[in-house]
């Protein structure tokens, strides 16, 4: 078994353990033309917000209809996520063996997800993915500030008892990789989501241009990509 300086590895949530961010990103425009924006698109959401908190993406709702969001957006966006979820939900392709493979070499692994506390609780659970995250996943909604800045990054390390340095990310958002990086934390970019279709090359470009230490289109080759090996 080679070596690697690499003690932990910490993972976004939404596109990159499970291939959700299709169904996130159109409930959110779902709700967003329930708010009046009738132009809204997937579209719009992906290429300006992946990656983000809610609280980012309400602003913008807000800027784009002219009003404040009637209470409870973000409450109602995770609710159609929840009906979506049970029928909707998958993995990504190879998740399951990687975490077995990090398990085996004694690597920790945690979450660092721009939603919330609750809706990380139940992706986890519909994707059969909890116990492998017992206590260490967190939320944007416990730091100050979300990506790109730092703040969930630095977060996660801490609570894994690992230092910044000795962290590798896996993230498919331009802001994720940002953080991951002024962290002080290797980056290693994935572009196999399904809300990616049609733009792989160029948002591969783009994590690249970001900071991301390699790219992957798919879990083949992540082990070494995340470990540096």
């Amino acid at each position: 078994m080679r070596v690697t300086r690499i003690k932990a590895i910490i993972f976004d949530l939404d596109g990159c353990l499970v291939d959700s961010e299709r169904l996130v990103l159109e409930a959110i425009v779902d709700e967003m033309k329930a708010e009046g924006v009738a132009d809204a698109s997937f579209e719009e959401i992906r290429d300006n917000f992946l990656g983000c908190s809610l609280a980012r993406i309400k602003a913008h709702v807000e800027a784009r209809s002219g009003r404040p969001c009637a209470d409870g957006f973000a409450g109602r966006i995770e609710g159609r996520l929840r009906a979506a979820y049970p029928e909707n939900l998958r993995r990504i392709d190879g998740v399951l063996p990687l975490l077995q493979d990090l398990k085996d070499r004694g690597i920790a692994v945690g979450i660092a997800t721009g939603g919330s506390v609750s809706r990380m609780g139940f992706t986890l659970q519909h994707s059969g993915l909890a116990d492998w995250f017992n206590g260490t996943g967190f939320s944007a909604e416990m730091v100050q500030r979300g990506k790109p800045a730092p703040d969930i990054f630095l977060l996660a390390a801490e609570g894994l008892g690992v230092l910044p340095e000795d962290c590798a990310v896996m993230e498919d958002s331009p802001l994720g990789v940002t953080g991951a990086v002024t962290a002080g934390m290797r980056a290693v970019g994935f572009v196999g989501g399904g809300h990616l279709d049609g733009m792989r090359a160029a948002h591969a470009q783009n994590l690249q241009d970001t900071g991301a230490s390699a790219v992957l289109y798919s879990l083949d080759g992540m082990l070494e990509a995340l470990l540096d090996l």
